[in-house]
């Protein structure tokens, strides 16, 4: 479970007691998510259920760009967006501090999360992602990248002498760990703030139609374009086959394309955007594999997952994403 900072009921009762919210009916520690300890809390207000989000953030999480997070979770909210809003204090303050470390309460939202999307739920996506980068469009905060390019590249490079120990593939497919994406690196695309990892289970749904979009801690500011190759590449492949699905992303850029039209130079520069988009996965997964034990409690990612899908985009270049 991930829960690194084990609470009590009593705990999170008088951790409750600085909001407006009610009063504790019960606190589920989530399984789901690796990086921070997070609850499912329901309260009773005005004899009527209330849910809630708490999480405390660890380490993995720098504290002091919680606020850039935090606020811009308000703002997508404010703006209509199927996003959480932050739960503020009796004396509005965003964050609290439990044991030490940051924490906040965040609004509880409706759905599942889908493992084999079909093409509605895909245009459904599509959608919300365009609809997620014009909201964002007057939002003050700007936050660099953790994970650009060459940093991608720099992590895979440290391991590189131990790529076998994973899969003998991962020295034929990456032979320069990437590298030569830098040389047909695209500029003067048009950037924004963008949620950099939505993924399947980051985007909850009800009868086909999206009802939030969560988890946005790596959000930066970035290309646009590239948001929408990381949505891609971890859409439009199958989870077991890891077999590419055209008719998901055809989905997914009709959805996109009909909230916000894609420029000629932002179409051209999809293929080296996904590719991109793969290796930074391949890099985290591969730093993970590294750093987890084999007998460990937390599962490790098979990075080879999305080395073949960085192969794929680079052999099927602009033709992965026809509509």
């Amino acid at each position: 479970m991930a829960v690194y900072t084990h609470l009590s009921s009593s705990e999170i009762a008088e951790i409750l007691s600085a909001y407006d919210v009610g009063s504790l009916r019960s606190a589920k520690g989530i399984a789901e998510g690796v990086s921070n300890s997070n609850w499912l809390v329901e309260t009773v207000q005005d004899n009527a259920a209330r849910h809630f989000i708490l999480t405390v953030f660890e380490a993995r999480t720098e504290a002091e760009e919680l606020p850039f997070f935090l606020s811009l979770l308000d703002h997508l909210s404010a703006r209509g967006q199927p996003v959480p809003r932050t739960i503020h204090t009796r004396d509005d303050a965003r964050m609290i501090t439990i044991r030490g470390k940051p924490a906040a309460l965040i609004e509880f939202l409706p759905g599942i999360s889908i493992d084999e999307p079909s093409p509605i739920e895909a245009g459904a996506v599509g959608s919300a992602l365009a609809g997620l980068h014009r909201a964002t469009g007057d939002f003050p905060g700007t936050r660099r990248s953790s994970l650009p390019l060459r940093t991608c590249i720099e992590m895979l490079r440290a391991h590189a002498d131990r790529f076998d120990e994973i899969d003998p593939e991962l020295s034929r497919l990456l032979p320069d760990c990437g590298a030569s994406l830098l040389r047909d690196w695209p500029s003067g695309l048009p950037e924004g703030i963008i949620h950099a990892d939505l993924f399947p289970d980051n985007v909850l749904f009800v009868n086909g139609a999206v009802t939030g979009l969560i988890d946005f801690y790596f959000a930066c500011t970035g290309m646009l374009a590239f948001d929408l190759a990381v949505t891609h590449a971890a859409w439009s492949f199958t989870a077991k086959e890891n077999a590419f699905r055209p008719q998901i992303g055809t989905a997914l850029m009709q959805g996109y394309e009909a909230s916000r039209a894609l420029s000629p130079a932002e179409r051209q520069a999809l293929p080296i955007l996904a590719q991109a988009a793969c290796l930074r996965f391949v890099a985290t997964r591969v730093e993970d594999w590294f750093a987890t034990p084999a007998d460990g409690l937390v599962r490790r990612k098979d990075p080879m997952q999305f080395v073949r899908r960085l192969a794929f985009y680079r052999e099927q270049g602009e033709a992965a994403f026809r509509t």
